[in-house]
C-alpha cells in the first residue's frame, strides 16, 4: 500500500501533545480527523515524535498508508477542516518503507526567554524578568555537545534500547528581545530537551 508524508506546523497551546492520547486532545487527534472527514475511511497516522503538551511546531510530519491517491489540491480542504492553529503544508509520496521516525537526520529544539513584559511573545516565549548571564548560559550551552550519554535527561519507564545521543548544536542566540535556546541532535529522549 503506498505511504505518504504528511508535514504539518502548529501553535501546539491548545493540545495535550502532538501524539494521540486516551482522555486529551492532540495534533494527531486532529489531523485524522480532518482526514477522516474529507476521505471518508478511517486513517490512522504515525508521527515523526512525540512533543509535550503546549508545543509549537514549525515543522513536524506524520506518514501513513493508503490506497487512495492523495493529491496537492486537497492540502487546501484538509486545512478547511482542521483547527486555526494547526497546518497541513505538505503531503508527498515516500518509499513504502519510508519511516518518518526512524529515518530523520536530525530534530531541532528552540526555546524562547524575555524579560520585558510583551504581550506579543506571551504564548510563544517564557517570561523571566530577571538578568540572565548569557556567557554563562552559552557556556552551558557548548558543553552540552561534549556529552552522549544523557541518562540523567531521560524520563523513566522510556522504550529506548540506550540513552546515547549525538547533539550536533547546542547555543544560545540573541534575537531582538528574546534569548533563545537552540538545540539540534540526531535524537531526544523521552524529557530531555525541558531538562536541558
Amino acid at each position: 500500500m503506498p505511504r505518504y508524508f504528511a508535514e504539518v506546523l502548529y501553535k501546539g497551546r491548545g493540545y495535550s501533545g502532538f501524539q494521540v492520547q486516551q482522555n486529551a486532545n492532540s495534533i494527531q487527534a486532529e489531523v485524522e480527523k480532518a482526514l477522516t472527514i474529507f476521505y471518508q475511511v478511517p486513517f490512522e497516522l504515525t508521527g515523526s515524535s512525540r512533543t509535550d503538551s503546549g508545543v509549537h511546531a514549525l515543522q513536524n510530519y506524520f506518514h501513513f498508508d493508503t490506497g487512495l491517491i492523495i493529491r496537492d489540491e486537497v492540502i487546501y480542504n484538509l486545512n478547511a477542516i482542521l483547527p486555526d492553529d494547526i497546518v497541513i503544508t505538505r503531503i508527498y509520496p515516500v518509499k513504502d518503507d519510508a519511516h518518518c521516525r526512524f529515518d530523520v537526520f536530525s530534530r531541532e529544539y528552540h526555546y524562547h526567554i524575555f524579560n520585558h513584559k510583551n504581550p506579543f511573545l506571551q504564548s510563544v516565549a517564557y517570561y523571566y524578568p530577571y538578568k540572565l548571564q548569557f556567557d554563562l548560559l552559552q557556556q552551558a550551552a557548548k558543553e552540552i555537545i561534549e556529552f552522549t550519554d544523557f541518562t540523567s535527561f531521560s524520563k523513566r519507564n522510556t522504550q529506548v534500547k540506550n540513552f546515547n545521543c549525538t547533539i550536533y548544536e547546542s547555543e544560545w542566540v540573541k534575537e531582538a528581545e528574546v534569548l533563545k535556546y537552540k538545540i539540534r541532535a540526531n535524537r531526544f529522549l523521552r524529557g530531555m530537551v525541558k531538562g536541558l
